[in-house]
């Protein structure tokens, strides 16, 4: 064990040790955990782990948990997920849950047998015998079409010979039976052409059947061996929670209704890391996991930076592993949606305009049900029709139009799926981007095994398309403009952070990127920093036409443009066809635009 636990000197006085263990998929490093993994960064340069070229091959992720042992001394142990050098064990780094590659162990022998039976399959299907039976077959096919082919167009030439003579002599009885004796003739003819050649077709099938048969019986008992072979893993990857209670990989995710565990599944650092923890009698005190190497080309991940535990493969195993643990509770179901302020800066007859503030869902989630759409329907429980029309993600802060009818509801929303509504989005990026304007071109699509992140994938992504102006570049910030012409989900996120975008995640992104510098008060994050400008351009029955223009930059700790603020305008609701000039008197969250170094925008605007 002493090979495995890496003690922290002075700990208690270096540190202020966390009475609760953070919550594994949404959380910002603890300082003890930083300096753990700071240590690790150093020690894999130090190691020069040669077993995997992390400049040329594709990074991977690596964790440390500081934990206390039983004679309370406090340290950190080290994982890496998945294999390493494509190996499990490296020194220093705890070993795996299970060893998949133990040369005595079931699984690898089971796996040689798979693998004979692959190569046995191989040797049928491409072996001389059966490739030449293949060639000749499908030479065969061709000729028979070919020829079958040109019969019937020989017979449809001869056909309509044979009408002209009839039509030319339609009382000449020797003509008519000659002909019909011809159109019998070519009749059989095509009817022995196409027995014979099929005939021919039969005999290489039957030829090549047997050695089908034997390929086909072969892969029905590879899958059985397989689905034996992973049922048998499945059983030996038990993990422990703090109790002390033993569950399979199997049971943990029934308990999702997910019979089958994706591929990988335990493989990861965090569950590495609580196992082996428990094992030997430590308790987990903090999490951190880096990526570290070569970013991949789908996902965001950064040499060095930080990143939560995937949901897919660890959010039921680490659910099962914490229980008993005192966890931080979920910064999300933490936020309390009642207490944020709800503004409607716009009202007529046909729509509302809604200043949705951060930390704020548009439609009610699972776990989470005020939203914008609850508290619409709460205000008009008569109001017909869908009313959302378009959304704004939870942390983005912005104006959303909302039909009060079925009619209404329809015109707009056309209009957003016809991509006649232009938006705007305001943003801080966390670096100086060099570049003036630009445009991304990046498709996207979900990742199944962590939802509800986004990644780039050329082969089954949809489109998505950003342009972008930069606004102001100061004290490692980028004040920058978003004008999206698609409208995927998390596509401005994964554009900003993307390393085949601008590489520079947008500040407060609570999703794709971990911030060692912020407060794990989750009230005090830079999420809002994303907000939107939508100008909008809708012919409503009954009413003026829309237009609406609305640019309003909330950062971290700031409060949501007020009603009060659009009041102090002294402006009334128009009567139809006219427009009115709702202007802002300050700018929202002045001091926190200030502290972050950047020029103050002018201030916002909103014409309807």
């Amino acid at each position: 064990m002493s090979n495995y636990f890496i003690p922290i000197h002075n700990a208690e006085n270096q540190f202020i040790i966390p009475e609760t263990f953070n919550y594994p998929f949404n959380y910002y490093p603890h300082p003890i955990a930083q300096f753990a993994a700071e240590k690790l960064k150093l020690s894999i340069l130090e190691l020069k782990l040669n077993e995997h070229d992390f400049d040329e091959e594709v990074g991977k992720m690596f964790g440390v948990l500081v934990v206390s042992n039983d004679k309370n001394e406090i340290g950190y142990l080290a994982a890496f997920s998945g294999k390493l050098g494509g190996g499990n064990h490296f020194k220093g780094f705890v070993p795996p849950v299970f060893d998949t590659l133990d040369e005595n162990g079931f699984y690898r022998k089971g796996e040689d047998k798979i693998s004979a039976i692959n190569r046995e399959i191989v040797d049928l299907e491409n072996g001389e015998y059966v490739s030449e039976l293949k060639i000749e077959l499908e030479n065969h096919k061709v000729l028979m079409e070919n020829q079958l082919t040109e019969l019937k167009k020989a017979m449809a030439v001869a056909k309509q010979e044979r009408k002209v003579k009839r039509e030319a002599s339609p009382n000449d009885e020797d003509l008519i039976n000659e002909l019909n004796k011809e159109s019998a003739m070519w009749h059989y003819q095509y009817k022995d052409a196409n027995k014979n050649l099929r005939a021919r077709l039969e005999s290489l099938n039957a030829l090549l059947q047997p050695h089908m048969d034997k390929v086909n019986q072969l892969k029905e008992l590879r899958k059985s061996m397989s689905n034996t072979l992973q049922t048998q893993l499945f059983e030996q990857y038990a993990f422990l929670d703090y109790c002390g209670h033993n569950h399979t990989l199997r049971d943990i995710f029934l308990k999702y209704d997910i019979q089958v565990p994706p591929s990988g599944a335990g493989e990861c650092a965090a569950p590495k890391l609580l196992q082996f923890a428990y094992q030997n009698k430590m308790k987990p005190i903090a999490l951190a996991e880096f990526w570290w190497g070569k970013s991949p080309s789908s996902e965001i991940r950064k040499h060095g930076e930080y990143y939560p535990a995937c949901r897919g493969k660890c959010e039921p195993i680490l659910g099962h592993m914490m229980q008993g643990l005192v966890v931080d509770e979920n910064p999300m179901l933490a936020r309390k949606s009642a207490e944020i302020p709800f503004d409607i800066i716009y009202e007529d007859d046909a729509v509302l305009v809604i200043n949705k503030p951060p930390n704020f869902l548009s439609v009610p989630g699972k776990k989470i049900q005020d939203s914008v759409y609850t508290r619409v329907k709460a205000l008009y429980p008569y109001a017909t029709g869908p009313l959302i029309v378009h959304r704004l993600d939870m942390s983005t802060s912005g104006l959303l139009v909302i039909a009060k009818t079925k009619l209404v509801h329809q015109n707009l929303q056309s209009q957003f799926t016809k991509r006649k509504v232009s938006k705007r989005y305001v943003a801080i990026l966390e670096g100086s981007l060099q570049q003036v304007e630009g445009t991304i071109d990046l498709p996207l699509r979900v990742d199944l095994e962590n939802r509800p992140h986004q990644l780039v994938c050329y082969e089954h992504g949809k489109h998505a398309v950003t342009n972008w102006k930069v606004v102001e570049v100061s004290n490692d910030k980028t004040r920058i403009h978003f004008f999206p012409i698609t409208g995927r989900t998390h596509q401005l996120r994964v554009h900003a952070a993307h390393h085949l975008g601008l590489n520079m995640a947008i500040e407060g992104d609570d999703l794709y990127v971990i911030s060692v510098s912020k407060s794990t008060e989750m009230g005090q994050l830079a999420s809002a920093s994303l907000t939107e400008a939508s100008n909008t351009s809708a012919e409503i029955p009954g009413t003026t036409a829309l237009s609406v223009m609305c640019e309003c930059t909330i950062l971290p700790a700031s409060k949501p443009i007020s009603q009060e603020a659009f009041k102090t305008s002294g402006v009334k609701p128009a009567a139809p066809s006219t427009k009115l000039n709702f202007i802002e008197k300050q700018p929202a969250c002045a001091a926190a635009i200030n502290s972050s170094g950047l020029v103050p925008i002018p201030s916002s605007n909103l014409v309807l």
